[in-house]
This record gives C-alpha cells, sequence and structure tokens, in this order.
C-alpha cells in the first residue's frame, strides 16, 4: 500500500503526517518540508483538525484512527502514553510499573520509538526526578508542549 504524506504547519514548525489511506501511520516535525498540504486524505484530514484544535488551545475530543507500527512491546507502551490526560505527566517508571516492565530504559527506548508524536503523546513522559528527559524533537519543543497544555488545561 501506497504511503501518503502532508505536512501541517505548526506553531513550532512543520510537521510531517503519513497515512497508509486508513490511519496515521505517523507524525513527526520536520526542518524543512516541500509545503504539500494533506488534502482529500481523510486521516490525514483528522490528524490536521487534531492538530488545529490542539494548538488552539483546546483539549481535542477525538482520537484520529491511529496505526503506529512496532513491536508488541512498543504497542504496550504507546497504549500507555494515549491514556495520559491532557495536562499531565507521568514518568518513565510509572508506565514500566503499569506494565510489569522492570527496565524503565526498556519504556524509553520504545518511548522514542514513537512514530506518532503528539497524538501518542510522548511528550508527557518526564523522568522519575520530574526533570524533562529526551525528546527526539528536542527539549524546548517538549517544555513548549506541557506549557501550552497546562495553560489550557479544562478549556472545550
Amino acid at each position: 500500500m501506497q504511503e501518503l504524506t502532508g505536512v501541517y504547519c505548526s506553531p513550532l514548525g512543520d510537521i510531517v503526517l503519513t497515512s497508509d489511506g486508513l490511519a496515521l501511520t505517523g507524525l513527526r516535525f520536520a526542518e524543512a518540508t516541500n509545503g504539500e498540504q494533506a488534502q482529500d486524505i481523510p486521516s490525514l484530514e483528522d490528524a490536521c483538525r487534531w492538530l488545529d484544535l490542539y494548538f488552539g488551545g483546546a483539549m481535542p475530543d477525538f482520537t484520529p484512527r491511529l496505526s503506529p507500527q512496532g513491536t508488541p512491546f512498543q504497542q504496550s507502551v504507546w497504549r500507555e502514553l494515549l491514556a495520559i490526560p491532557y495536562g499531565h505527566t507521568v514518568s518513565y517508571g510509572y508506565i514500566a510499573q503499569r506494565l510489569r516492565c522492570r527496565s524503565a530504559q526498556a519504556v524509553g527506548g520504545a518511548v522514542g520509538r514513537n512514530p506518532i508524536a503528539l497524538i501518542i503523546p510522548c511528550h508527557r513522559v518526564i523522568g522519575s526526578n520530574g526533570q524533562l528527559t529526551g525528546y527526539a524533537y528536542g527539549l524546548d519543543r517538549k517544555q513548549w508542549l506541557l506549557s501550552h497544555e497546562t495553560q489550557h488545561i479544562g478549556k472545550p
């Protein structure tokens, strides 16, 4: 199946969206894009609608159809990420406990391989000491996203 792509212009830079035609398969920040807009592809349009709500300061009231590709362990970690409430954070150790996994580092590896950033909210995972740790798109973006969410928590 052909991979379909589109670009969303966010306050933090361009975001590249990918779809298999049925569901979103990827969402990542990009340094440079060719500016292709996501048109007439429902899965990409849904993702753009979600991003419009999110960056507009509202907590999105739906989750686009997602199809991240990964190992069974990675999938279990990503399901845990989806359960983290808007405006809240959890530690890698907390997720490891929930999954009965002995290694917070293994959880960190799976979090770092999340192919659908923001919607699968890997930015909401922090170190056990409360410190911001690793984010594939930079700690400055992670801090911005967390601050954005806490500023708008509870707003429709």
